[in-house]
């Protein structure tokens, strides 16, 4: 693992947008676990979900791909370097969007994608289903440092996504006339 540095980059921002509010920031950090320690830490910290209080910021970075950070995965069916990384990412993505855990997790196994906040998107998936909210992942933006052409080319991926969470049981299903609304957390 590298040396945590995530709250760094996040600071600045909450800060901007808390502007004038006061709040508490509790930092968790999740390291190096299992799927079976993402569930418990996601059960623990599922009662805070349903907290219309709270906010969580859960930070990840997705493909670091290069020689230098020793991954280099390449379907060349994808095209370029750089469209199959966004393949292998997108796909990951679409996993968490779905809040397919067990598939998330394989997926994960397969590629060995070097995500390196797998963790607390783990952390996060299982503290969602644990809350027995209704929650929607979606994300906003992605984006590489460089698109890779070469072998010889490193990148790291870049990924938003919001959760939109209510109130309403995950089990009940959303009036058709009414958009899933309520608390960001991500």
């Amino acid at each position: 693992e590298e040396e945590e540095h995530s709250i760094e980059m996040h600071l600045p921002y909450i800060a901007h947008i808390m502007q004038g509010r006061d709040f508490t920031i509790v930092p968790i950090v999740v390291g190096n676990t299992s799927p079976a320690i993402e569930k418990q830490v996601g059960e623990l910290l599922a009662p805070f979900a349903a907290d219309p209080a709270n906010f969580f910021v859960v930070s990840s970075d997705f493909c670091h791909w290069g020689a230098r950070f020793r991954y280099q995965r390449y379907k060349q069916e994808d095209g370029p370097i750089h469209a199959s990384i966004e393949q292998l990412d997108r796909r990951g993505m679409a996993l968490i969007e779905k809040q397919d855990i067990p598939a998330f997790d394989s997926y994960l196994r397969e590629t060995q994608n070097t995500i390196c906040g797998r963790h607390p998107i783990g952390v996060l998936l299982n503290m969602l289903a644990a809350s027995q909210l209704h929650a929607e992942i979606s994300f906003t933006r992605y984006a590489q440092s460089s698109p890779c052409q070469r072998m010889t080319d490193s990148s790291v991926s870049y990924a938003s996504a919001v959760v939109n969470v209510s109130d309403r049981p995950a089990s009940e299903p959303a009036p058709a006339d009414v958009t899933a609304s309520g608390q960001l957390h991500s």
